[in-house]
């Protein structure tokens, strides 16, 4: 018996399907990226007690979270004095008070180019509180040529830990 050859044709890739569902897809994953944004804070540490880190002449500028309230305080010379006391009202942090007392800190010539504050919260301190702190300390809302634009005040946040209350 005699055996005859096929010619077998070879099969074609078709990849018009997949193409076409390239073409739709990719548009679709790029709109949805601008929806998946993360935002992301350059935080700084404190200096600390080393000798020479911290100019004494310099004044630095703080917000203390505690669960009764923001206190604001200023530090020239290692003396400490509070500028302005927030307690809470209706059980529910100030931001409003504390955004308003900000923006005439910042009004202060000795506090106008400053861009550096440190914000110091006790141990029970919620992480949500102290995202909503840090965003009121950056920015506030202001009205520029009838446009509501996004002000700087202190962009520039270190974090550490708040003093214990002393009677």
């Amino acid at each position: 018996m005699r055996r005859q050859k096929r010619f077998q044709q070879e099969a074609e890739l078709n990849v018009t399907s997949f193409m076409n569902l390239m073409i739709v897809l990719v548009p679709v994953l790029l709109m949805n990226m601008v929806f998946s944004q993360l935002a992301v804070l350059d935080l700084k540490l404190p200096l600390g007690d080393q000798p020479g880190a911290v100019n004494p002449e310099d004044v630095s500028l703080a917000v203390v979270v505690r669960d009764s309230g923001f206190e604001i305080t200023r530090t020239l010379n290692d003396n400490a004095e509070s500028i302005a006391v927030l307690p809470k009202i209706n059980d529910r942090f100030d931001y409003q008070g504390l955004s308003q007392s900000l923006q005439d800190i910042k009004k202060n010539p000795g506090f106008g180019q400053r861009t550096d504050i440190s914000l110091l919260s006790a141990p029970d301190i919620d992480y949500q509180t102290l995202i909503h702190v840090m965003d009121t300390v950056r920015i506030y809302p202001a009205v520029v040529a009838a446009s509501l634009v996004d002000a700087t005040l202190f962009p520039d946040i270190s974090l550490g830990d708040a003093p214990e209350v002393t009677p």
